[in-house]
């Protein structure tokens, strides 16, 4: 892990990049005191699987149902 200032940082930001790019971590301090991390971008693995909370939610029958009181406040009428 290597920790440069945010002036180290503007001036040789390639080099920095290339070392992220490689693995290395990159944490960037300002007066001394950690600010930022810099470190290679990954890509997620594959697509996303939906499905894993089917038959542990309910959702309950008056869900899309706004009570009045609600709706008065963001200037609906009342019904």
């Amino acid at each position: 892990m290597l920790t440069s200032t945010i002036d180290e940082a503007q001036s040789q930001l390639a080099r920095l990049i290339s070392l992220a790019e490689r693995g290395e971590e990159v944490i960037i301090a300002k007066e001394g005191k950690p600010v930022a991390r810099l470190v290679s971008y990954r890509q997620a693995e594959g697509q996303r699987k939906g499905g894993q909370w089917h038959g542990q939610v309910r959702i309950a029958p008056d869900f899309d149902k706004l009570p009045p009181n609600i709706g008065e406040a963001f200037g609906l009428p009342a019904k």
